[in-house]
């Protein structure tokens, strides 16, 4: 039985083209229809960028005090880059706007590349076509109005990155497997390795297959989610209002019982530290 009010995590393989937030506004849909109620609080662990596939986290409920927590959680991805040409975006969401030499990059040099200037503590710029925010405001929407957008560069950590794919010499494509910490933009990534490589770059594909301990064999499709639901029975608002207020009862009366045994426990602890009474003597 499930109980969205006090809070349940959902792990969904989010598909191409779809927003983060269309995620959660379709799950919290559903959700209310069930629980006959609009009170349904649902957020997620963590933004994917419409371009981009894999592992989002969905909480709901009391669930939603943990998203910091989750969003902690070290990231895995998998990046397909396309050398020798740039984009505003650094993505597919807008046209290449640049064309580089890309034959002088060999396996070798992107190999040292990696391991000397995108391993370890980076500092990362990051892109404007994101929901960083510049003066109150999301930088994509600044971005998207051809403003100029200054954002402030980050410090994060690349724990692991190694390539999987090489279309070199023949393509200058690149497949990479990128662990890394909360607040890494892997389209800002591709972006600073094409300039290390003395060309430029861009991300074509994106799948994030880990965050935290959540892999993406673990993770249902949106539709699969949606159909669990609906054949799932709930615990209803007033239900989980009662048993939440029951427990919080509970953690009460047992919060003074362990004040009150501290405070016995200091007590005679202080008599026995106390010095002995003087017993005066009569001569």
């Amino acid at each position: 039985m499930l109980n969205p009010i006090e809070g349940e995590i959902f792990c969904i393989d989010k598909p191409l083209r779809m927003t983060s937030f269309t995620a959660v506004k379709k799950v919290r849909a559903v959700l209310r229809t069930h629980l006959k109620t609009r009170s349904v609080k649902v957020g997620h662990a963590g933004t994917l960028d419409p371009l981009a596939t894999g592992v989002l986290l969905l909480c709901t409920g009391h669930a939603t005090k943990r998203i910091d927590e989750l969003q902690a959680g070290i990231k895995e991805y998998i990046a397909d880059l396309r050398l020798g040409a740039t984009t505003p975006s650094y993505d597919l969401e807008t046209e290449v706007d640049a064309t580089y030499e890309w034959q002088h990059i060999d396996r070798a040099l992107i190999d040292r590349v990696l391991r000397e200037q995108f391993t370890g503590s980076i500092e990362q710029v990051p892109p404007s076509f994101s929901a960083c925010k510049v003066d109150g405001k999301p930088a994509y929407k600044l971005a998207r109005k051809g403003q100029d957008v200054e954002i402030r560069p980050k410090t994060l950590v690349i724990d692991e990155i190694e390539v999987l794919q090489c279309g070199l010499p023949a393509e200058p494509t690149l497949q990479l497997r990128v662990v890394c910490s909360k607040g890494t933009y892997i389209r800002a990534l591709a972006r600073d390795i094409g300039v290390a490589l003395g060309s430029g770059a861009h991300l074509t594909g994106l799948r994030r297959t880990r965050v935290g301990d959540v892999t993406i064999d673990k993770c249902l499709t949106l539709e699969g989610l949606v159909e669990k639901l609906d054949a799932e029975t709930y615990v209803s608002p007033e239900q989980a209002a009662a048993e939440r207020l029951e427990r919080e009862r509970i953690e009460n009366r047992e919060r003074a019982a362990r004040m009150k045994a501290e405070r016995q426990a200091r007590k005679q602890a202080k008599k026995c530290d106390a010095p002995p009474k003087r017993i005066s003597q009569i001569k």
